[in-house]
């Protein structure tokens, strides 16, 4: 699911839908036309992210993507205009049902943040990081090699945290900012607002930093979701198994809105309204996927600094961000890679999935449990018949055969 595909559907059934900010829609030309009414910024952004290797304290902070600590000097960066627009559209929101998208940056690379955010976090009381494993896939090696990971102290690993920290805090300040004019707009009571995430962040786990095309660990693929107003019971925390792809099916469920295309995702409504349910009720397994296939590495084109070595790496060993799935359950995670060994890990007794028991015997039927469960996920989900008319046999507007239009 995209955001530009929900919202398209959510506008062809009459909401206003208006987009504070940015596109993100990078691969897909007039997307966000089709799916807004309002686009970008009611007071522009005055900072780039443009980045130049003398705004980096040095080598080793460039390669971790850390600039620290940036003075407020008065520019405003793009999330700060993306709520600002947020906030001024709010004062006035339209009468007929809206849906107001408000894409964010930040927590996002490079890290760095003004005060009193760059100070909020105690760097003492960051926990250690995750070591790396013992049996991993190759893409972690080679990263820490190229990007000269092995300089970086524990010290170090801790202040970038802590930084990444007041970003989250910041981002905190700006939602927080955005329900106030929600509830001052007198439409709070009538309004459900979302709050999801694409991805996380190493921050030092397994000794990397930033993320990977096929990284299948938990930091980077246990993204959050938070679901909040109109009139959703408030206060709780579900534990089950869900994907990004519910996300779709809720918005719609709770518009009153049908899809217009065949989806897999599941409304997580039942889940709200009784959070007691037996989880599995939902999703016994969540599914994560990445990566691509050895031949498409030369197409991908080579980004700037400090980009450029990741930019590299995906060109020249594309066989290491090779197709990955990851399938979860409460208690298992199993990982299968198109071109490297599988992954298995218990997480009740390895919650950062750090000791890989594939291939050992006594996994064996776990392994094969898994693999099934996969192998019915791709077929259930492939080849679906079009509900709509298919544009691959269009009418043929010609004259038929032996009705004299031409010369015999």
């Amino acid at each position: 699911m995209t955001p530009s595909e929900m919202l398209r559907i959510l506008k062809d059934a009459g909401y206003h839908v208006a987009m504070a900010g940015t596109r993100g829609d990078h691969f897909a030309q007039g997307v966000t036309e089709l799916s807004a009414h309002e686009y970008g910024f009611a007071e522009g952004a005055e900072h780039t992210r443009e980045q130049r290797p003398e705004e980096y304290p040095d080598e080793v902070s460039a390669r971790l993507f850390y600039r620290g600590r940036v003075p407020d000097d008065g520019l405003i960066d793009h999330d700060e205009a993306a709520v600002r627009t947020a906030e001024r559209w709010l004062a006035a929101p339209p009468k007929r049902p809206w849906v107001l998208y408000v894409p964010l940056f930040s927590p996002h690379t490079p890290f760095q943040v003004q005060e009193p955010w760059f100070s909020l976090h105690d760097r003492e009381a960051v926990p250690d990081a995750v070591p790396p494993q013992p049996a991993e896939p190759g893409f972690k090696e080679l990263i820490r090699e190229r990007y000269g990971l092995d300089r970086v102290t524990p010290e170090m690993w801790r202040e970038v945290t802590a930084v990444y920290h007041g970003m989250v805090s910041r981002l905190d300040d700006h939602v927080g900012r955005m329900q106030a004019a929600l509830r001052a707009s007198g439409c709070f009571d009538d309004t459900v607002s979302l709050f999801f995430s694409d991805h996380g962040e190493y921050m030092g786990d397994f000794g990397l930093i930033e993320k990977w095309p096929s990284s299948m660990d938990s930091c980077i693929t246990r993204d959050p979701l938070i679901i909040s107003g109109g009139g959703l019971p408030a206060g709780q925390r579900y534990q089950g198994m869900t994907e990004l792809v519910d996300v779709l099916p809720t918005v719609l469920e709770l518009a009153g809105v049908q899809a217009s295309h065949k989806h897999f995702g599941r409304s997580l409504l039942p889940v709200l309204r009784d959070p007691g349910r037996d989880p599995r009720e939902h999703r016994e397994y969540a599914v994560t996927e990445g990566g691509g296939l050895a031949d498409e590495g030369p197409v991908l084109k080579q980004v700037p600094y400090p980009y450029e070595i990741k930019s590299e790496l995906l060109r020249t060993h594309p066989r290491l961000v090779g197709k990955a799935v990851a399938v979860r359950d409460m208690e298992w995670t199993y990982v299968w890679r198109l071109y490297e060994p599988p992954e298995l890990y218990h997480r009740g007794h390895d919650p950062y999935e750090t000791v890989n028991l594939a291939g050992r015997p006594e996994h064996a039927e776990t392994e094969r449990h898994f693999e099934r469960e996969l192998l019915r996920r791709q077929v259930a989900t492939s080849d679906i018949v079009s509900e709509d008319r298919d544009p691959r046999f269009p009418e043929v507007a010609l004259p038929g055969p032996a009705t004299g239009v031409y010369e015999r």
